[in-house]
Order: C-alpha cells, then sequence, then structure tokens
C-alpha cells in the first residue's frame, strides 16, 4: 500500500532562521513555500523506526529525530567545522554505517548517516 516516505512535517518558533540554518548547513534549498524535495537516490533507504518513550538512542524529550543520509560524512565533518556548527555526537561506525550528531538552532538533534 505504501509507495514511499512522502515527507516530514513540524512547527518551529523562528522560521527565517531555521529555514536558513537548513539551507547553509545542510545545503538544502528550502523554497518559497518554507520546504524542499529531496529526490531518491539510487542505493538510498529511507528508515522508518519506532522507539520506546524510555529508549536511549536519543533524548527522550525529543519526540522525533531526523536522519539524513550524507554521500560523505568525512567530507560532511569539515563542511560543519568550517559552518562553526559543533558536533552533539562524536563519529560513531557500526554494522549500518557511519553516524554522527549536530544540533538544528532550536536545539533538536539530527542524525547525518553515510551508508
Amino acid at each position: 500500500m505504501i509507495k514511499g516516505f512522502g515527507g516530514v512535517f513540524w512547527r518551529t518558533k523562528n522560521l527565517e532562521v531555521v529555514k536558513q540554518w537548513y539551507g547553509d548547513v545542510l545545503k538544502l534549498d528550502i523554497n518559497d513555500w518554507n520546504g524542499t524535495i529531496i529526490k531518491p537516490e539510487a542505493g538510498n533507504e529511507t528508515i522508518f523506526s519506532f522507539f520506546t518513550e524510555d529508549d536511549s538512542y536519543f533524548p527522550t524529550t525529543q519526540q522525533v529525530m531526523l536522519n539524513f543520509q550524507v554521500h560523505n560524512l568525512d567530507d560532511t565533518i569539515k563542511h560543519l567545522e568550517q559552518m562553526g556548527v559543533p558536533l552533539a555526537k562524536k563519529e560513531e561506525i557500526g554494522e549500518f554505517g557511519k553516524f554522527v550528531w549536530i544540533e538544528d538552532p532550536e536545539g533538536r538533534l539530527i542524525e547525518l548517516w553515510e551508508k
């Protein structure tokens, strides 16, 4: 029944600051309608996963965590350093790939993943 992931929508306290940050830091081309379209590339996956209320993978005070798949995590980390964006969690390498976390301007943790 499900064809693909349709989108992620959330409320923000300071729309212009958040739009600018996601554009500058994550290179998302945010349009006038306050969003962007990320077209899937061959080999990409979208994970839809539930966590229990007390799971400690990400803070229990945060209901949702974004995960963006990147082409090259090392290049991404260099870009983040140039932008002055600190890592909220240093690079972790595991069976599913390499991961880091950063925080957006409103403190939401975002996971960046190289498969």
